[in-house]
């Protein structure tokens, strides 16, 4: 019932965290931290509570709540416990650091050792069981969009250590970069090819809509890491990228128009004034690459 009030309600979501509710929604999903839901019904209801929270997450209040609540700590854990409730925190992360208003969340993840917890998620995406909730590209999408936004909003020492992650291991990182950029961008290929042979009267925004769902969203995100890694840590990282492109017969050609593209169709987190900076900044990256 809770889920639903919450479901495009600013005013619910507003009085949920006047209420202690994010403090609430944290001390009964802490159980799952170390186990797993006894039955469906239980798990539905676990599932309820993440929902909640990603709700709740939307209204700018409720962030600094979930941060001094120690959100971030509990959802770390979950991350390392690989019980059920893994696929649930990785979606509240993905809520509590995006956009603008997620600075202090993303900062505060860095410091505690949040890193260690994503990056092995990043490199290999879990392997399907009976319980799992999230697709494979949901997965991938979550993880893409937390380190973006980390990329995003991390100022000094933490944004360096973030950077500094892409040179590890013989540029791994940078690797499985471009293998997730050559896989959704052949998911965007046969979707606009698919477009191409419908005569479909859907309007500009909606065919926009319908590749961004087909993976045009998460190519956008990983492209977006590869300009800011490539821009603005140790060369060597981008000298692995445009070695793998060139391998694969490919230029920063694509990766310069996903961007375009993505920087021209900005949504609506933040006011008007963080969106045109947010432009300014993507199409310096493009200049830049």
């Amino acid at each position: 019932m809770m889920s639903i009030l919450l479901q495009d309600n600013e005013k619910n979501r507003t009085m949920l965290g006047e209420m202690d509710g994010i403090d609430t929604l944290l001390q009964q999903l802490a159980f799952y931290k170390r186990h797993d839901p006894a039955s469906a019904e239980e798990h539905e209801y676990m599932e309820n509570l993440f929902n909640c929270l990603c709700s709740a997450l939307m209204v700018v209040p409720n962030r600094d709540k979930f941060l001094k609540g120690e959100g971030l700590q509990l959802m770390n854990l979950m991350l390392r416990e690989k019980k059920t409730s893994r696929n649930g925190s990785l979606k509240v992360l993905d809520y509590a650091m995006s956009g603008p208003y997620g600075k202090d969340n993303c900062n505060k993840f860095v410091d505690i050792l949040g890193l260690r917890t994503i990056f092995p998620l990043f490199m290999k995406t879990p392997k399907k069981n009976r319980r799992k909730v999230l697709s494979t590209e949901e997965h991938e999408e979550h993880v893409c969009s937390i380190i973006a936004s980390m990329l995003r909003n991390c100022k000094g020492s933490q944004r360096q250590r973030l950077i500094s992650k892409f040179t590890e291991n013989d540029h791994e990182k940078v690797d499985r970069l471009l293998e997730l950029h050559f896989k959704y961008l052949e998911k965007v290929d046969a979707i606009d090819s698919a477009l191409n042979e419908e005569e479909t009267e859907d309007d500009d925004d909606s065919i926009y809509l319908k590749r961004l769902e087909g993976g045009l969203f998460t190519l956008q995100l990983v492209d977006y890491i590869i300009l800011e890694v490539c821009n603005c840590g140790s060369p060597s990282i981008k000298q692995r990228a445009v070695q793998i492109l060139n391998l694969r017969g490919a230029s920063l050609k694509t990766i310069k128009h996903v961007m375009r593209e993505y920087a021209g169709n900005l949504g609506d987190e933040g006011d008007q004034e963080w969106r045109d900076e947010e432009q300014q900044h993507i199409l310096n990256l493009v200049d830049k690459f």
